[in-house]
């Protein structure tokens, strides 16, 4: 970068991190807690719609995310492979405490939760919490900004230090290994604007949740919604609490709390462990945790000392939960600022969830386990890592938006949208599975929607490709290779088409596959079932062959040359240089829509 444009985007990034605050450039910004008058609503009743609370997505691509929204409650789940929950957890939640000498405050970082008696905290949760105001035309409290992969939340109005977090995960073009991964950074910064000192604390709580995020429904049963198109059951395990645990943990680069539950051999979809944790070394800053709370009660037991002093009741233990006995850890940072003074505090969540399965049993690893291993029980070890290089991450996300942020010629929309709009390959359902011997990096899909939970439609990447391709080349290329491989196959298994059913002429069944035709999308990984399209019977469609060829074609002749394939007659010696190999994910997984109890998804269209 010429030594003007390095000059301009340091001078862009020192304005976006002054306390005193400006909305970082090229960003989508909303008022803290500021709702809609007339929010958008879905055209179909039966389509998914959680409303407008949302913000850009944390976590690696394949690995699942959270995401925490404009009003600052953690709000979406997608951590089950291909699922998607969407549903507030009022403990799950940062918090801050002050004290100028005179007077004491403390409140959560998160509008005030609704009750909402068919989520798991019930109808009043944490009433004795003292929750953040909303912004209102006469009074703002703050804002939310996100230009994906960072998200910024700036506090003021209420307290008297200035406090903003930005938040990301390592989203890096050209890296398949921490883009990966499953974990959020939150870069806490605080500045002391007054004439006295203060005492501040900063408080993460976060339930354990192992053992939710997975299918309880056995069925690989296909249904028929009112439009035709195929569903599974899907019933997640939400609130389950059975042999759950917490422990504190010190190891080396950090200090934490680890959440796990029971792990079966081999570990199932699900299990595993999340972490919570800030670095070792941290001068001047008093670290204290609580390992186990009931965030079912009313919460005093740990709000009742953090609105008191900062602090909370230290303990670390590490029982099983029973049935119904839910357990969330807290962990509370407090230090002094002087007058003028600042200070950073970088905390991270990180989850070690590392199978994903589907309808029909199957299952694979996700990527990030070719770095950190299958048990399940490397967390912390994944927090240990962002603790010690999300600066350089940071640095690397910086460099590779530059370019955009600096092009003065294009509408501050369309720089937001280049970024913003690449959230779907974090939240689409994205699978992302471990490497192989024929997929070096792996095997990459995202959903054509959560409504039409089909993997890698041919028709969407047709345009939806070009960021794989400039960015992550070696993920498109993993795509391609599955559509190459499908061409030829065939496979003569009945298949109901749900078009018909809409027509009122009841079940018709088709060949899933038939040779020569390319198929609406690839595959499952560890599953030999090409997948179909149970809307209409597109196997009749011979001609497709030639556009899938044309679009594989294209797909390698816009990679960088050292990239590249070797140039093969689509598809028969595309699939002889590509090698056999396993399948890639039969496309429809179980999508959820319903209440927990009621649901059902657009599944695997196994």
């Amino acid at each position: 970068m010429a030594p003007f444009g390095l000059s301009r985007l340091r001078s862009l990034l020192r304005r976006e991190g002054r306390q005193g605050h400006t909305t970082p450039t090229a960003s989508w910004s909303r008022p803290f807690g500021q709702g809609w008058e007339s929010p958008y609503t879905v055209r179909y009743a039966s389509n998914l719609d959680d409303g407008p609370w949302h913000g850009a997505p944390l976590g690696g691509f394949g690995a699942g995310c959270i995401g925490r929204s404009s009003k600052g409650d953690f709000n979406l789940w997608n951590i089950d492979g291909g699922e998607h929950w969407f549903g507030s957890l009022p403990d799950c939640q940062f918090a801050l405490f002050e004290d100028n000498g005179s007077d004491t405050r403390a409140h959560a970082l998160a509008v005030a939760p609704e009750a909402d008696s068919s989520k798991p905290e019930g109808e009043a949760p944490l009433s004795s919490w003292s929750w953040y105001p909303a912004s209102t035309a006469e009074k703002p409290t703050g804002s939310y900004s996100a230009r994906y992969p960072l998200n910024w939340f700036h506090y003021s109005g209420v307290f008297g230090c200035e406090a903003s977090c930005e938040s990301f995960s390592p989203i890096i073009p050209g890296n398949y290994r921490d883009t990966a991964l499953p974990v959020a950074v939150f870069r806490w910064r605080f500045r002391n604007p007054s004439r006295k000192p203060l005492k501040l604390s900063l408080l993460l709580s976060w339930r354990n949740t192992t053992g939710w995020f997975c299918n309880t429904d056995p069925s690989a049963a296909v249904h028929f919604r009112d439009d035709g198109s195929p569903e599974h059951n899907y019933l997640p395990a939400i609130g389950a609490t059975q042999g759950q645990r917490n422990r504190a943990i010190n190891a080396p680069g950090l200090r934490g709390v680890v959440m796990e539950g029971p792990m079966s051999e081999p570990i199932a979809e699900g299990q595993g462990q999340w972490c919570i944790a800030v670095p070792e070394e941290l001068e001047g800053v008093e670290l204290m945790r609580c390992s186990r709370w009931n965030p079912h009660g009313d919460g005093a037991e740990i709000w009742q000392r953090f609105a008191a002093d900062g602090s909370v009741p230290e303990s670390n233990n590490d029982r099983r939960s029973g049935n119904n006995d839910p357990v969330s850890a807290a962990m509370a940072l407090r230090f002094e600022l002087a007058p003028g003074a600042e200070l950073e505090l970088p905390v991270v969540i990180s989850w070690d969830l590392p199978v994903t399965a589907f309808a029909t049993g199957s299952q694979c690893l996700r990527r990030y386990t070719d770095f950190f291993g299958p048990s399940g029980d490397q967390a912390a070890a994944i927090a240990a890592d962002a603790l010690l290089r999300w600066p350089r991450w940071r640095q690397q996300i910086e460099e590779w938006q530059a370019p955009v942020l600096l092009r003065d010629d294009l509408p501050e929309e369309l720089r937001m949208a280049l970024c913003n709009e690449l959230y779907d390959l974090a939240s689409g359902g994205t699978l992302w599975s471990a490497a192989s011997a024929s997929d070096p990096v792996g095997r990459f899909g995202v959903l054509e929607c959560l409504d039409y939970a089909w993997y890698e439609s041919l028709d969407v990447r047709l345009y939806g490709s070009f960021a794989l391709l400039q960015l992550w080349p070696a993920l498109d290329r993993s795509v391609l290779r599955s559509f190459a491989r499908a061409i030829p196959a065939a496979d003569a298994t009945q298949r109901p088409i749900g078009w018909y059913f809409t027509q009122g002429r009841g079940r018709v069944e088709a060949d899933r596959k038939v040779a020569g035709a390319t198929p609406p999308r690839p595959r499952r990984p560890q599953r030999a079932a090409l997948g179909c399209h149970q809307l209409h019977r597109l196997s009749r469609l011979q001609p497709l062959e030639r556009p899938g060829q044309r679009l594989c074609a294209a797909g390698v002749a816009h990679l960088p040359a050292r990239s590249r394939w070797q140039r093969p007659q689509l598809p028969g010696r595309l699939l002889a240089s590509l090698g056999a190999g396993p399948a890639l994910p039969e496309n429809l997984r179980h999508q959820q829509r319903r209440p927990a109890r009621q649901r059902r998804s657009a599944g695997s269209n196994l």
